[in-house]
């Protein structure tokens, strides 16, 4: 039988295992399934097991989760033991008064999962709205406020970056830092001073003091500066979520506890172990110092961290925080968040455009190099769009407001950039798999590594077996593993975002990366997808060519194809009322049609006109033709089924298209256009761009069986696409690439937005693609190289050889260091040129 409960109170991927781990170990359980999304357990067994028995197993030590039926309360299916859940305060937070993990807090009263001490309630906490953070190596680990991640055991970052330079994190690290610092020096000193010949120390105080007070030195560090080292070290122990905590809380444990029980009990040790006056060797100074590397490296990483969100702090701070309204002909200065949709606004020169909207009155340049990346200031006129956050020239102009708050293209970039950089690409399961073996084969090499010192190192051969089997552990720390995707991939996203290039996640870099075919569109696309009319020509007597204008301008207004607009626009200029449509319908990829006046009115290609019955003469056929093959496009126009005008539509080609294309060919990859627009202008504008490749009359599901072809045929294929039409075949390609002047919907199904809208912003994503892809292979062969050659040496391989071995201390520095190659490297990004 298989049964559904509602579990609660998981947060994250780690509880989802521990609940999913704590109810399979019942005999009665078959399978078991735990969805994190949907907060329920999916069991299958033989016999119904007790409610009560799936609690105690699913509860464990703390009351943080909760098993039961859905629609009952948990506490009417639990008896016993009897539960008092204490009512959570709306909006507050909780902490633990022992800060057992460090700053980390719940949304929900009950007890500390670590210590078991009641979580507090933070004061003023409903009254401040919480930051979600997750972890930069781990996105689905989610949480409100600061902590670390219980699976790889890093410090959670929010995501939602912080204005502010230096995060709460890095300041907090940089305080204890200084802490172990300031504590570690003298113990390093004394220890160091066994190398002085007459030790001076030793004529104040005998060596067992001078123990005592290193002991003494070594409490503030390892109790209050790295104590967080150790509680990540025992929670990934207990979670079986293995990392580089393991590694250190391990080494650096073993060290100081050894340390204290040779103080405390020298008398039980081998004589390899004391010094001539009776004392053992203590390794205060090496447990302090390798502790204090550690905490420079996460701090190194936290300011580096800080570092690959400046494209995404760069755009939040484009965000101006006030503008002028103008309200009853006043003009008053209101909050950006009190602008509503329909508001003039003045912009004056110099200043940043609060919201989007279009333009009403004026022209100006503006400055659209933040969001698009070109350098070059944009002329701006009556009805031209205007983006907030980009730079007024050096004119006056009222504009009105179209889209504010979320809705402006920077908060979307903004949130899309956000993301991205956490998403995971598909390269970094492989960085995963490897950390899921690799802390176990390390500590026991780490074992192995004791026990051949033990049997075949030189005297004292135990305390040779103890220093490199230390070695081992803390120089294989997996850190700058797991960091090779996530920082690469996050720096990579921003860079594209200050480009004009969106990256929805991680998985379209990659992907984008093994493409060999590129499907575009053509009107909005290959072409500047601002059409303007050149002639209506009448073909019936009783249709003047302003009555067929009439008709043609009154159909196309409720629809939002490029050339719908522009005849819109055509009828406005020449002042001509619109009628009200009836029934009005879009045929993609063939036209619009509708009733006017009582008659049923269709617009578009052959193909519409096949389908409303109405013949197209070879007289107007040719006229038509011969404008196709100079790259117009033509629509027909028929009433109660009969062609009664055509009218003629020009779209330039866009000036960067040709070079773009030639340059995605020159990279090999194969350029096929596909329209909706007839075979004729379809050729002309295929030569005219140097492609050999296209193809017209194509519907929006002959655009997506086309890309399945391709698919079959074993390409890698990317769409770039602007309308409603392209959205199928955007969303069924490997890579979806949408223009940002286009639709919302082909925006949606696609993995990356070209806010400029152009084919150079294609050239500009591969490149990218390129860079980071290669980027995070460096990461990634840095990363294993390293441990490769530094386990080895840590375990003493060249001493045979060379007499070298490397100390705990050095090992600490070394992995401290790795980390930080790979996040510089990874910053590298950031001066790449697309």
């Amino acid at each position: 039988m298989e049964k559904t409960y509602k579990v609660s109170g998981m947060t994250c991927n780690g509880c989802r295992e521990h609940v999913e781990k704590s109810i399979a170990q019942l005999s009665e359980v078959e399978e078991v399934s735990v969805n994190l999304d949907n907060k329920e357990a999916v069991i299958s067994s033989e016999q119904e097991i007790p409610i009560s028995k799936l609690h105690e197993v699913v509860q464990g030590d703390n009351d943080r989760y909760d098993i039961h039926i859905p629609g009952k309360e948990p506490d009417e299916l639990v008896p016993f033991p009897a539960i008092k859940k204490k009512k959570p305060t709306p909006g507050a937070t909780y902490y633990c008064p022992m800060h057992c993990e460090g700053d980390k807090t719940y949304n929900q009263p009950g007890d500390c999962p670590v210590c078991g001490m009641d979580l507090v309630e933070e004061a003023n906490s409903s009254a401040n709205s919480q930051t979600e953070y997750t972890c930069p190596m781990h996105p689905e680990v989610v949480q409100q406020g600061p902590g670390s991640c219980p699976k790889c055991g890093m410090d959670l970052v929010p995501k939602e970056p912080e204005l502010k330079e230096e995060n709460t994190t890095y300041k907090n690290l940089l305080h204890k830092f200084f802490w172990a610092v300031g504590f570690t020096l003298p113990v390093f000193l004394i220890a160091m001073s066994e190398m002085i010949p007459s030790n001076p120390l030793y004529n104040i105080l005998d060596l067992k003091y001078w123990n005592w007070i290193q002991f003494g030195l070594s409490l503030p560090v390892v109790f209050y500066a790295t104590w967080m080292f150790f509680e990540r070290a025992y929670r990934s122990i207990i979670s079986w979520n293995l990392n580089m905590f393991t590694l250190i809380g391990i080494g650096a444990g073993v060290a100081w506890l050894f340390s204290v029980v040779g103080m405390l009990f020298p008398q039980i040790f081998p004589a390899q172990f004391t010094t001539e006056t009776g004392t053992v060797h203590v390794y205060f100074e090496a447990t302090t110092v390798i502790l204090t590397l550690v905490l420079l490296g996460q701090l190194l990483e936290a300011r580096a961290h800080n570092k690959t969100n400046s494209a995404v702090k760069e755009l939040l701070k484009l965000a101006p925080n006030k503008a002028v309204r103008i309200k009853n002909g006043k003009e008053e200065v209101v909050a950006i968040n009190d602008i509503a949709k329909g508001d003039l606004l003045r912009v004056k020169p110099g200043e940043k455009i609060p919201v989007d909207g279009v333009l009403e009155e004026g022209e100006s340049s503006v400055d659209e190099s933040m969001i698009t990346g070109e350098p070059l200031p944009v002329t701006k006129e009556v009805g031209d769009k205007l983006s907030a956050g980009t730079i007024n020239g050096h004119q006056s102009f009222t504009m009105k407001a179209e889209k504010v708050g979320a809705d402006t293209l920077l908060s979307q970039i903004i949130e899309m950039v956000n993301k991205a950089s956490r998403s995971r690409a598909p390269i970094q399961k492989l960085a995963d798999k490897i950390s899921a073996y690799f802390v176990p084969i390390v500590v026991l090499v780490s074992i192995i590594t004791f026990v051949l010192w033990v049997i075949f190192g030189p005297e004292p051969r135990f305390v040779y077996a103890f220093v490199n089997a230390i070695a081992v552990l803390i120089i294989a720390c997996p850190c700058a593993l797991g960091l090779a995707t996530p920082m690469s991939v996050m720096v990579g996203v921003g860079k594209g975002a200050q480009q004009g290039v969106l990256i929805k996640d991680a998985e379209s870099l990659e992907t984008l990366n093994k493409i060999d075919v590129l499907v575009v569109d053509k009107t909005g696309t290959l072409t500047e997808g601002k059409p303007s009319v050149e002639g209506v020509v009448s073909v019936k007597e009783n249709y003047s060519e302003q009555k067929a204008t009439k008709y043609i301008a009154s159909l196309n207004q409720r629809s939002e194809h490029p050339l719908a607009e522009a005849t819109v626009a055509f009828a406005h200029e020449l002042k001509v009322d619109l009628l009200e449509v009836n029934d009005f319908k879009a045929h993609g990829g063939k036209g619009v049609s509708g009733m006017l006046e009582g008659k049923k009115v269709a617009l578009g290609n052959e193909r519409m006109m096949q389908d409303v019955q109405a013949e197209i003469s070879q007289e107007v056929r040719g006229k038509g033709v011969e404008a196709q093959k100079s790259g117009k496009t033509v629509s027909y126009l028929a009433v109660d089924s009969q062609i009664v005008a055509y009218i003629v539509i020009g779209d330039a080609i866009k000036q960067n298209s040709k070079k773009a294309i030639a340059d995605l060919q020159h990279h090999g990859i194969d350029v096929i256009m596909l329209t909706g627009d007839s075979e004729n202008t379809a050729a002309a504008v295929a030569k005219n761009l140097g492609l050999s490749d296209f193809r017209a009359g194509m519907l929006p599901e002959d655009k997506l069986e086309e890309v399945k072809k391709l698919q079959e045929a074993g390409k890698k294929v990317a769409m770039a696409g602007d309308g409603i039409n392209d959205s199928p075949a955007l969303a069924q390609s490997e890579v979806g690439i949408a223009m940002g002047t286009g639709t919302d919907v082909a925006i949606q199904s696609a993995g990356i937005t070209l806010v400029k809208g152009d084919l150079d912003g294609i050239v500009k994503a591969f490149h990218l693609s390129d860079a980071v892809m290669g980027n995070i292979k460096q990461n990634l062969f840095f990363a294993l190289v390293y441990n490769t050659i530094g386990i080895p040496i840590a375990g003493g391989l060249l001493f045979p050889f060379f007499g070298i071995l490397l100390s705990p201390m050095l090992a600490a520095a070394a992995m401290s260091l790795s980390s930080v190659s790979v996040i510089g490297n990874a910053l590298r990004l950031r001066s790449v040129r697309l």
